[in-house]
C-alpha cells in the first residue's frame, strides 16, 4: 500500500508514509473485508459511512504539516483509522463521532490496534468541534461540507491548518484552510468524494 497507493502517488512526507505503514487498517475494518482492507478505495462500516481511501487519509495527514508536537481533532471518527494515523503524528489526538455506535465502535478498534490511550474519543456534532480541549494546531475532516465550518476555522490556533472536504453532490474538493491574521487563506488540492458531513446527533 505504502509503495504502490501513496509513495508512487505523490505522497512524500516520510513521517506520514511511515505512520501508513504501522496503522494494522485492517483492524478498523469489518471481520468480511479484511481481506481487502489495503485496497485503493473507500469500504463501507455501520450507520452508512465508510472508511476513507488510504491515498485520502495520507493526503490529508500530509496536508496538515504535523511535526509530533500538536494538538490534532479528526472530525468523524468512523471506524477509528485516520485517529490511528494522527496518532502516530501528533502529541495529542482527540477525534468526534456522531454516531454513538460507530463511536463505540471506533473506541473497540482503537484498543486492539494500541491506540485506545492515545486518542481521546468524544461524541457530538463534529461540525462544533470540540471547544473544550481548544485550540488546535490540525483538524482533518472526513466528511464533506458545503463549505469550511466556521466553528472549526475558530478552534484553530495561529497558522493552524484544517483540511475539509467542501462541496455537494456535483462536485468536491479537499481544502487547506490556514488561520492567518488577516483571516482563512484557502487552498484547493484535489478533487474528492465522501460523504456528507451532518450537525448534530
Amino acid at each position: 500500500m505504502v509503495e504502490w497507493q501513496l509513495r508512487r502517488r505523490g505522497i512524500r512526507d516520510e513521517r506520514v508514509l511511515g505512520a501508513m505503514g504501522r496503522v494494522p487498517r485492517e483492524l478498523f475494518v469489518a471481520p468480511e473485508l479484511q481481506g481487502v482492507a489495503y485496497a485503493d478505495a473507500a469500504l463501507p462500516i455501520a450507520g452508512g459511512q465508510t472508511i476513507s481511501q488510504p491515498y485520502m487519509v495520507a493526503l490529508i495527514c500530509e496536508q496538515l504539516a504535523l511535526q509530533g508536537g500538536e494538538r490534532a481533532l479528526d472530525v468523524g471518527t468512523g471506524s477509528g483509522y485516520q485517529a490511528a494515523v494522527l496518532a502516530e503524528l501528533a502529541a495529542e489526538v482527540h477525534t468526534i463521532e456522531r454516531l454513538p455506535e460507530l463511536a463505540e465502535q471506533a473506541r473497540v478498534n482503537l484498543e486492539a490496534a494500541g491506540y485506545g490511550e492515545r486518542v481521546h474519543l468524544h461524541v457530538g456534532d463534529g461540525t462544533l468541534g470540540v471547544p473544550e480541549r481548544a485550540p488546535f494546531s490540525a483538524i482533518a475532516v472526513a466528511a464533506a461540507a458545503l463549505e469550511a465550518p466556521p466553528a472549526l476555522y475558530d478552534q484553530l490556533e495561529p497558522r493552524g491548518r484544517l483540511v475539509v472536504p467542501v462541496g455537494g453532490p456535483s462536485g468536491q474538493w479537499l481544502e487547506v484552510v490556514v488561520r492567518t491574521p488577516e483571516g482563512p487563506a484557502v487552498a484547493r488540492t484535489v478533487p474528492c468524494r465522501f460523504v456528507p458531513l451532518v450537525a448534530g446527533r
